[in-house]
Protein backbone atom coordinates (compact mmCIF):
# COMPACT_ATOMS: atom_id res chain seq x y z
CA UNK A 1 0.00 0.00 0.00
CA UNK A 2 0.95 3.19 -0.34
CA UNK A 3 2.65 5.33 2.37
CA UNK A 4 0.03 8.07 1.66
CA UNK A 5 -2.86 6.19 1.56
CA UNK A 6 -2.18 4.58 5.02
CA UNK A 7 -1.47 7.24 6.69
CA UNK A 8 -4.92 8.39 5.43
CA UNK A 9 -6.48 5.25 6.53
CA UNK A 10 -4.84 5.84 10.21
CA UNK A 11 -5.98 9.09 10.32
CA UNK A 12 -9.71 8.44 9.07
CA UNK A 13 -9.82 5.80 11.94
CA UNK A 14 -8.28 7.40 14.85
CA UNK A 15 -9.91 7.05 18.47
CA UNK A 16 -11.24 3.33 17.23
CA UNK A 17 -9.72 0.34 18.86
CA UNK A 18 -6.67 -1.51 17.27
CA UNK A 19 -7.80 -5.58 15.98
CA UNK A 20 -4.80 -7.31 17.25
CA UNK A 21 -3.31 -9.95 15.43
CA UNK A 22 -4.58 -13.13 17.80
CA UNK A 23 -1.98 -15.45 18.60
CA UNK A 24 -3.97 -18.41 20.44
CA UNK A 25 -5.96 -18.48 17.44
CA UNK A 26 -2.80 -18.64 15.35
CA UNK A 27 -1.74 -21.34 17.08
CA UNK A 28 -4.71 -23.54 16.64
CA UNK A 29 -4.58 -23.26 13.15
CA UNK A 30 -0.95 -24.20 12.98
CA UNK A 31 -1.30 -27.24 15.05
CA UNK A 32 -4.51 -28.16 13.32
CA UNK A 33 -3.73 -27.92 9.39
CA UNK A 34 0.12 -28.64 10.63
CA UNK A 35 1.77 -26.16 7.49
CA UNK A 36 5.80 -26.31 7.32
CA UNK A 37 5.54 -22.39 7.14
CA UNK A 38 3.36 -19.76 8.44
CA UNK A 39 3.37 -16.27 8.16
CA UNK A 40 1.09 -13.11 9.15
CA UNK A 41 0.82 -9.52 8.38
CA UNK A 42 -2.08 -6.49 7.56
CA UNK A 43 -4.97 -7.15 5.07
CA UNK A 44 -3.64 -4.97 1.89
CA UNK A 45 -0.04 -3.88 3.58
CA UNK A 46 1.52 -7.32 4.06
CA UNK A 47 4.77 -5.41 1.99
CA UNK A 48 5.27 -3.25 4.96
CA UNK A 49 3.57 -5.39 8.30
CA UNK A 50 4.11 -9.04 7.26
CA UNK A 51 6.63 -11.48 7.86
CA UNK A 52 7.00 -15.67 9.12
CA UNK A 53 5.55 -16.43 12.29
CA UNK A 54 6.51 -20.14 11.84
CA UNK A 55 8.92 -22.65 9.70
CA UNK A 56 8.11 -25.75 11.39
CA UNK A 57 8.51 -24.00 14.85
CA UNK A 58 7.55 -20.21 16.04
CA UNK A 59 9.28 -17.82 14.66
CA UNK A 60 11.37 -14.99 16.76
CA UNK A 61 13.42 -12.59 15.11
CA UNK A 62 11.39 -11.96 11.75
CA UNK A 63 9.86 -8.44 11.55
CA UNK A 64 5.93 -8.22 11.73
CA UNK A 65 3.54 -5.42 12.79
CA UNK A 66 0.08 -6.74 13.74
CA UNK A 67 -1.83 -4.35 15.08
CA UNK A 68 -4.39 -1.66 13.25
CA UNK A 69 -7.24 0.51 13.62
CA UNK A 70 -7.94 -0.26 9.74
CA UNK A 71 -5.97 -3.19 8.40
CA UNK A 72 -7.11 -6.89 9.50
CA UNK A 73 -4.67 -8.99 10.87
CA UNK A 74 -4.56 -12.15 9.05
CA UNK A 75 -2.27 -15.27 9.33
CA UNK A 76 -1.10 -17.28 5.76
CA UNK A 77 -1.22 -20.83 5.93
CA UNK A 78 -0.64 -23.08 2.79
CA UNK A 79 -1.98 -20.31 0.73
CA UNK A 80 -4.90 -19.79 2.48
CA UNK A 81 -5.52 -16.65 4.21
CA UNK A 82 -7.46 -15.92 7.15
CA UNK A 83 -8.75 -13.27 9.67
CA UNK A 84 -6.83 -13.65 12.73
CA UNK A 85 -7.21 -10.92 15.40
CA UNK A 86 -8.88 -10.04 18.94
CA UNK A 87 -9.81 -6.39 19.62
CA UNK A 88 -6.90 -4.88 22.27
CA UNK A 89 -9.38 -4.51 24.83
CA UNK A 90 -10.06 -8.06 24.91
CA UNK A 91 -6.07 -8.72 25.36
CA UNK A 92 -3.01 -7.71 26.91
CA UNK A 93 -0.95 -8.52 23.40
CA UNK A 94 -0.42 -5.22 20.79
CA UNK A 95 2.16 -4.82 17.45
CA UNK A 96 4.94 -5.57 19.41
CA UNK A 97 3.63 -9.44 21.06
CA UNK A 98 5.65 -12.44 19.40
CA UNK A 99 4.60 -15.81 20.31
CA UNK A 100 2.83 -15.30 24.05
CA UNK A 101 3.48 -18.13 26.60
CA UNK A 102 0.04 -19.23 25.87
CA UNK A 103 -0.10 -19.39 22.31
CA UNK A 104 3.26 -21.64 22.74
CA UNK A 105 1.04 -23.88 25.01
CA UNK A 106 -1.43 -24.52 22.68
CA UNK A 107 1.40 -25.33 19.78
CA UNK A 108 2.79 -27.68 22.49
CA UNK A 109 -0.48 -29.15 23.28
CA UNK A 110 -0.16 -28.26 27.20
CA UNK A 111 -3.61 -26.03 26.74
CA UNK A 112 -6.28 -27.80 24.65
CA UNK A 113 -9.30 -25.58 26.44
CA UNK A 114 -8.02 -22.41 24.64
Amino acid sequence: MRSDLAFANGAANRGKEMMVFDWDKAARLIKEMKPEIASAGLADDWEWTGGMIYDGKPVMDDYTYLSSTWATPEISIDDEVFDCYIMSGQTEWNCATKWPQSALDILEGKNESV
